[in-house]
């Protein structure tokens, strides 16, 4: 090679990287002047991308944000209400509900003896998700991405816990990245209350019990209406449900409640129970009646008289049912009760029972949907009367009963209240 191109050759190598170094130094200088000066949003991005699988999916979609509760104790209607909040605490703070536990057996006080039964073994999951679509959602613990993404939040309690300063902490939790917020504490049910009625409505008309149960429901009401027909092949037979609580438990629970709340019309007597169901206005007869009573009852033979006359009283027992019942816990077993109880032509109960509360709320819904505003009025000339027995009504019978759906809160079916709307 000769010396012209050799020199030629230097000053291209030296000119070539002149350009490198200052390409270099522009690339740098930018990415200095990139990081000093980009929105605060993009850098927490950037220093937190290994969380971006949390925030959108594969499709592009933002991803769930979950909520978890402890597991729902106590008795079904107690349970439904606990649930229903949980639903509505999740749907306040822009969350889906992870689906929680439920209780299959019933304790008070003895945690350790609860017998932990998933919701999906009672209710039907997809059912929910498709009924309540738009307003609430249920998710399993197999869609969490990241389990470890949680953050823990203690449930305030005590007097100095205001319904107030339990809505400021929700209000503030709204703003939580996380995935998964898990509140901790005690029993949803004992929670504050911010929603009205019509929104504890809607999560009701969502649990619809899996198949299994509603075919033993449909057993116990077909044998009821079989009873009550001239022959077996009328299937149409009407029935009255009655709701009695009568039983010694109960009987103390209440007097108490009258005491401290100086109102007298809780407790009702067996006789006080059979006399105004005789004597409610419009009620046809010959019908049957299934009496809803504690299992301790089934042995007292006397629950059986004393009715009006065309009212053929019947309990599990005399239906030959009883071992329906006795192949399942607890929870089912009300739960078929109450389903028992929601189909009867007429529902007798008492206004201060959250079991009896919850079925009229049902009944007055679909009332409701017929364009019934005030079946109050209508009596037994609507479908679905329901009646309270331990208020006094026309003629010496119940007084008729229908959910206020305008209620602001759900105090009045949770603890009881003589204020039913009629």
């Amino acid at each position: 090679m000769d010396l012209t191109k050799l020199k030629h050759l230097r000053f291209f190598g030296l000119h070539l990287g002149s350009l490198l170094s200052k390409s270099l130094f522009l690339i740098v200088t930018a990415l200095i002047i990139r990081t000093l000066f980009l929105p605060e949003s993009f850098k927490f991005r950037t220093r937190n991308l290994h969380k971006f699988d949390l925030l959108e999916s594969k499709s592009g979609n933002p991803r769930t944000r979950f909520l978890e509760v402890p597991q729902i104790v106590w008795g079904l209607n107690n349970q439904k209400i606990a649930f229903a909040r949980a639903c509505l605490t999740a749907r306040l703070l822009n969350r889906t509900l992870l689906m929680p536990s439920l209780s299959a057996s019933l304790f008070y006080k003895e945690i350790d003896q609860l017998q932990p039964i998933s919701f999906d073994k009672v209710f039907q999951f997809d059912k929910f998700n498709s009924l309540c679509k738009g307003f609430v959602q249920l998710g399993r613990y197999s869609d969490l991405h990241n389990h470890s993404d949680i953050v823990t939040v203690q449930k305030g309690s005590g007097r100095r816990w205001t319904p107030e300063r339990d809505l400021d902490q929700l209000h503030n939790l709204k703003h939580d990245e996380s995935e998964t917020i898990r509140i901790a504490g005690k029993n949803p049910f004992l929670w504050h209350d911010h929603w009205p009625v019509k929104d504890y409505a809607q999560v009701f008309e969502c649990l619809v019990l899996v198949e299994e149960f509603s075919n033993e429901a449909d057993k116990v009401v077909a044998k009821i209406r079989e009873f009550g027909s001239k022959s077996k092949s009328d299937i149409d037979s009407p029935y009255v449900a009655v709701h009695m609580r009568i039983e010694k438990d109960w009987m103390i629970h209440c007097k108490k409640l009258q005491q401290r709340s100086n109102v007298s019309e809780i407790c009702s007597s067996k006789n006080e129970i059979t006399t105004r169901v005789s004597n409610i206005p419009g009620l046809k007869t010959p019908t049957v009646l299934y009496l809803a009573v504690a299992d301790a009852l089934l042995e007292d033979g006397s629950i059986l008289n004393g009715w009006g006359p065309g009212l053929h009283p019947v309990e599990k027992k005399k239906l030959g049912v009883v071992e329906i019942y006795k192949n399942h816990p607890y929870l089912i077993q009300s739960a078929i009760d109450y389903e028992v109880c929601l189909r009867a032509d007429v529902f007798v109960g008492n206004s201060y029972s959250t079991f009896s509360s919850l079925v009229v709320l049902e009944r007055s819904q679909k009332m409701v949907k017929m364009g019934v505003k005030r079946g109050c009025e209508i009596g037994m000339n609507v479908k679905w009367p329901s009646f309270a027995y331990n208020l006094k009504g026309e003629f010496g019978g119940p007084r008729p009963w229908m959910t206020d759906f305008l209620d602001s809160s759900l105090q009045a079916i949770s603890y009881g209240s003589n204020n039913i709307s009629c």
